[in-house]
């Protein structure tokens, strides 16, 4: 429990106490029972009329503290000693309500700062020295025992199991080799290992992460803003109307001077916006803990508002809807010789170009041989068995088949593997769409939001995903200026369109669109200037993002609708003189609560949809034909 929330819920409790013991006394005829509702008024009014008029000098704004301050004097005043202190006890503890949901938001925040440790096993001429995290320097080596929490950014120098859940919100560990990256903040499951440093401690992921949700739950939504705008005008007028109330029923209704204060009163605390005021903040805190707790992270409460009304959304291809890494899709051998996939193997895998890893894998299982490889700079790899001359490389001009020009029509990379200038096999590889991602573009496209793909990659690559995701439209070979005007025109059609990218040539297109959202896992050019940040690079927390967004658009509108009700039906009450000050407490503060409450509701997981994984022997995008 937070000082803010102690001290809460320490006032709503004096107040009870001597509200009880002052109803007491009054049954028993004391003569000192006001004395007792004094006490409770004090006790819980004290810090609400302490902020209501601070907020009056100093920044020359009325908000409902002192609404509620200013009615429970006029209750005493007429006497109506008990509903004063009632009034003040019922606000109080909507006040403790309001404190109590705003730190049940933070409370996934609170839990990652305390999951980041302070002091980091430091190695230094061979021997471990215990030291501050914020003295540790690049270049450094860590130790890193098992079951502690990595203390800061680096590189593996061992293997190990790490859970990163309290980074990407997966609960499944991941297993780290040699040169990974490791953030500080996750715990290692496996064995000790050490690390080297790759980044200061002001400069972690972890340290990203609280600075942007803190960012986020200080920068308001736009509808909390305008409440707060109108909030010091509205209780102008209900400070107006109230007198105007007392004159217009006393002289010309005839209404006792009594029961017009009394009326004039109610008025004071019917009318007070405390329930509107309330609509938005908490169910937006709520959100905001809510995607920290799955790995997305909003940099503010007017991000969430505009993906709710999302109209268009713009991805970019490689590392974003794909693997950012190539994948052999076809082989076609030419000839019966079982040596010609022991060649692909035994060539490729002198090389570490990303296309001879991806053909290296596809044949692991295929045995070595003992080879000479030459690398023929523009042309590709050769060598010579059983005097023989092999070549593996790009087609040359000279070497035609349908199935070349079919996969390069198609956007996918032709490698030939020839035997004295014969072709003996050809290979395609490309870079696959990550799982689950045709699945996002179908839900988009449910919600009517039109889907886009902006590539750097050639037009017939381009084309190809498209097709096979079924985008709605695509644009290849786009320069990062190209990205950010067809971003711009896209404004023109659609209110309100988001960009999805992951590299420094996205982060212009990231600045421009309506809502920029970042890849976790991509450059950090991409994560500043971004509005949303997907800490896991996960597609499908896109989708879940805007559905809770949805989800809390929806229970705001709820709230305001709700809140003007009941302030248009007390007020309505007051006026055929039937509600007392008691009744109109309950009621105006009940419904504050129940507005806190509802929007206490965004902490609930939404129920995740069950996605399966792309079939590869159905998906032609992902056949491999041996």
């Amino acid at each position: 429990m937070s000082k803010k929330e102690r001290e809460a819920f320490l006032s709503t409790l004096f107040c009870l106490v001597f509200l009880i013991v002052g109803r007491i006394s009054m049954a028993l005829s004391q003569p000192f029972f006001p004395l007792f509702f004094l006490i409770a008024i004090i006790s819980g009014g004290w810090k609400q009329t302490y902020e209501g008029i601070s907020e009056l000098i100093h920044e020359r704004t009325l908000n409902v503290d002192l609404l509620m301050a200013l009615a429970a004097i006029g209750a005493c005043l007429i006497g109506n000693w008990f509903e004063g202190a009632m009034l003040t006890f019922i606000f109080c503890l909507s006040g403790a309500l309001e404190e109590y949901a705003t730190n049940k938001s933070t409370k996934e925040i609170t839990a990652l700062m305390n999951v980041a440790p302070n002091e980091a096993i430091k190695i230094s001429a061979d021997q471990h020295v215990t030291v501050p995290v914020e003295e540790l320097e690049l270049g450094d080596l860590v130790f890193v025992p098992k079951g502690n929490a990595i203390p800061i950014d680096g590189r593996m120098l061992g293997t190990s199991s790490i859970d990163e859940s309290a980074i990407s919100g997966e609960a499944i560990p991941v297993e780290k080799k040699i040169n990974d990256d490791v953030f500080g903040g996750t715990i290692n499951l496996g064995q000790p290992f050490t690390l080297e440093v790759t980044k200061v401690s002001t400069d972690t992921l972890f340290a990203q992460i609280l600075r942007l949700v803190e960012n986020a739950q200080n920068e308001k939504s736009a509808t909390a803003t305008f409440i707060e705008k109108i909030e010091n005008i509205y209780v102008k007028i209900v400070l107006l109307a109230v007198p105007l109330m007392i004159i217009f029923t006393h002289f010309l209704l005839n209404w006792s001077f009594t029961e017009s204060f009394y009326r004039g009163m109610v008025l004071l605390v019917v009318a007070s916006p405390c329930a509107l005021v309330a609509s938005a903040t908490p169910a937006t805190l709520a959100a905001i803990s809510n995607g920290a707790k799955k790995g997305i992270l909003f940099k503010s409460g007017k991000t969430l508002e505009k993906l709710a009304d999302l109209q268009a959304i713009s991805f970019d291809k490689t590392g974003t809807l794909t693997q950012g890494k190539p994948r052999v899709t076809n082989y076609k051998p030419l000839s019966d010789d079982p040596v010609v996939p022991q060649l692909f193997y035994s060539m490729e895998r002198h090389s570490t170009h990303p296309l001879a890893v991806a053909i290296t894998n596809f044949f692991k299982e295929e045995e070595n041989l003992p080879l000479q490889v030459e690398e023929k700079a523009g042309f590709g790899l050769e060598t010579n068995y059983h005097n023989q001359t092999w070549h593996l490389g790009k087609p040359r001009k000279n070497q035609q088949h349908p199935l070349i020009d079919q996969w390069r029509e198609e956007g996918k990379t032709v490698v030939v593997l020839s035997r004295n200038n014969k072709i003996t096999a050809l290979l395609a590889l490309m870079d696959l769409p990550k799982a689950h991602t045709k699945e996002v573009i179908g839900y988009f496209q449910q919600q009517e939001i039109a889907t886009v793909m902006l590539t750097g990659d050639n037009s017939g690559a381009a084309r190809y995903v498209a097709q096979q995701l079924d985008l709605d439209d695509f644009h290849g070979e786009c320069l990062p200026a190209d990205k950010t005007n067809l971003i711009k025109a896209q404004q023109e059609m659609y209110s309100v369109n988001a960009m999805v990218g992951d590299g420094i040539n996205d982060a212009p297109a990231l600045a421009t669109a309506s809502i920029g959202v970042a890849m976790g896992e991509g450059t950090d050019v991409a994560m500043e200037v971004s509005d949303m940040v997907l800490m896991k690079n996960d597609l499908t927390k896109l989708m879940y993002s805007h559905r809770l967004a949805k989800k809390m658009k929806r229970i705001i509108r709820q709230n305001i609708v709700f809140s003007l009700a009941v302030i248009l039906l007390l007020i309505a009450s007051n006026f055929l003189q039937f509600l007392t000050l008691p009744l109109g407490v309950v009621g105006h503060e009940g419904s504050t609560i129940l507005v806190i409450l509802n929007g206490l509701r965004m902490l609930l997981p939404l129920k995740e949809f069950e996605l399966k994984e792309t079939n590869c022997t159905t998906c032609p995008l992902y056949k491999a034909v041996h």
